[in-house]
């Protein structure tokens, strides 16, 4: 007789556990077959909900202001070739209202420089920056959102953890150390970790590219501007 016949016959449970799986391992795999995403999300307790709240509000925001953002960066090329032909040539109001069809904040910075030509130098700086902060402040509307989400979601994850936690060691103190009835708080307190950590690489990962993009319109409303003063500084402008 093996030694693996032998083993068998002298172990009782194990010989059972063993007995009870088939050739094709059927006992294995429903014993670590995976749990459905909405399961796991109910087991995660209160927390879950501000945290898919979060998640919800944080892809819209993204969503929407990716689309904003694109949109200012639309009709950008050749634009400001165009405006400086037609001013060179006189053609002011051909230029302005050039400006007043192109929708970017670069055409509607240089749109109020024209307005102001033939007024101080200082004075049309000052429309042009004035109307390049509102441009941005449009811009970023909201992005405060995704930078708040970014550090709140882990907190309130680690919040479900420490209530999960505390809902297991209570079971312990009443009910003893069993696995059924300290399985709650435990998959609470794993479930609520993750979710708040998902949501918040999301939110920030998002509020980062949403940053850059930014980036690219400001510099191109810099560039559009820089390019408009040093037209009329040219000597017989």
């Amino acid at each position: 007789m093996s030694a693996l016949a032998i083993l068998l016959q002298t172990t009782g449970p194990a010989a059972d556990t063993l007995s009870s799986l088939d050739n094709n391992g059927t006992g294995v795999t429903e014993m670590t077959k995976d749990i459905p995403v909405w399961d796991l999300v109910l087991q995660g307790g209160w927390a879950m909900i501000p945290l898919a709240i979060l998640s919800v509000m944080t892809i819209y925001i993204f969503v929407e202001r990716l689309l904003s953002i694109n949109k200012s960066l639309k009709d950008e090329k050749g634009f400001m070739v165009e405006v400086k032909s037609l001013l060179m040539n006189g053609k002011v109001d051909d230029a302005r209202r050039l400006c007043a069809a192109t929708n970017n904040p670069a055409a509607r910075m240089v749109e109020k420089g024209i307005s102001r030509i033939g007024k101080p130098m200082r004075d049309i700086v000052s429309s042009i920056e004035n109307v390049g902060k509102l441009e941005i402040y449009q811009l970023e509307k909201r992005l405060s959102f995704l930078a708040t989400t970014a550090g709140v979601a882990p907190m309130i994850g680690f919040l479900g953890t420490t209530l999960g936690m505390v809902k297991t060691f209570n079971a312990m103190k009443f009910n003893g150390v069993e696995i059924a009835n300290l399985s709650g708080g435990i998959m609470e307190a794993m479930v609520t970790t993750i979710a708040g950590l998902v949501v918040g690489i999301i939110a920030y990962g998002a509020y980062n590219y949403l940053v850059a993009r930014v980036d690219k319109v400001i510099h191109s409303m810099e560039g559009a501007s820089i390019e408009f003063l040093d037209l009329l500084n040219e000597p017989g402008s």
